[in-house]
């Protein structure tokens, strides 16, 4: 009878009573990460918009906007231009190195190689970077005088560590490796029952990758490229230590804040927000294809 009693007041006179939620406490172990990003990262970001507005007058102007884009737009178009092609770059060669370091039976030991590389790779650049490929491949580098010695200078050709195509390949050491990280997941999210499905309908290798393999990865190569153009817009130390007359955004910025003696032209920090616009799409379109590729992993696992 006490047990009829308890299972009566558990569900009420009208039905199951829902039982109260706990008020957890777990969500303030993220105050120091919120308190971090909003000193090292709102705040900065809130103060350079805001000098982007102020004229040396102290008065409010969008000048510096318009000026930016007018007077530096070479900047702009540099930063595109080796942004897009080392991104584009990056998806090719990082997605095939990811492919055959997922799907390669012999040795065991080849995809913990490649995937530690990888992440290596993928967060080193600036000085040391610069440093390395200099000394690998600058004028008096090792390896251009293995080339040289051999009867091919490079530098009598097209290519130079200082110039447009040394920037793209030095950059290309951290792309690939960051794409593949990206793909990773995504390639072993492929099933290998899809492509014997494929073959049994009597589809070819072309037919699975049109309409199977490539669909499904594309999301996450996508997010990549994102990622990856951002990577390389926002890169500053690697290409200011190749060539400090480097015509880029991140190198105008920190051309104009060190001419700039009274600290109040409004010319770097418009450059800067318009870098932050850039991020901020790329990112946003990152993010996105991300929880887009998540949900194509979730359901391949089901």
């Amino acid at each position: 009878m006490g047990a009829l009693i308890e299972i009566e007041s558990s569900h009420g006179a009208n039905g199951p009573v829902a039982p109260r939620k706990r008020r957890g406490w777990a969500w303030l172990g993220l105050l120091p990460f919120f308190a971090f990003l909003a000193i090292f990262l709102l705040l900065p970001t809130l103060g350079v918009i805001r000098k982007a507005f102020v004229a040396n007058d102290n008065s409010y102007t969008t000048r510096g906007f318009t000026d930016a884009i007018s007077q530096e737009s070479a900047a702009f178009w540099n930063s595109l231009k080796i942004s897009l092609i080392t991104a584009l770059l990056g998806v090719v060669f990082g997605t095939a190195l990811a492919y055959a370091a997922a799907t390669a039976k012999r040795p065991k030991w080849l995809r913990s190689l490649v995937s530690a590389f990888s992440g290596v790779a993928a967060n080193m650049g600036g000085i040391i970077l610069a440093f390395l490929f200099l000394t690998l491949l600058g004028r008096q580098g090792l390896g251009t005088k293995i080339l040289t010695d051999n009867g091919w200078d490079p530098y009598k050709s097209w290519f130079s560590i200082n110039d447009f195509s040394g920037v793209v390949l030095v950059y290309m050491y951290f792309q690939i490796p960051l794409m593949v990280l990206v793909t990773l997941p995504a390639i072993d999210g492929l099933k290998s029952s899809w492509r014997e499905a494929s073959a049994n309908l009597g589809g070819t290798t072309f037919t699975y990758w049109r309409r199977v393999g490539l669909p499904v990865l594309a999301p996450s190569m996508l997010g990549g490229f994102l990622l990856l153009f951002a990577n390389a817009y926002s890169a500053f130390a690697t290409a200011y230590a190749l060539n400090t007359q480097s015509n880029l955004v991140p190198i105008k910025i920190s051309f104009f804040l060190q001419g700039d003696v009274t600290g109040r032209s409004p010319m770097p920090f418009a450059l800067a927000t318009w870098m932050i616009l850039f991020m901020a799409v790329s990112m946003g379109g990152y993010l996105v294809l991300r929880k887009r590729a998540e949900r194509w992993q979730q359901s391949a696992a089901a």
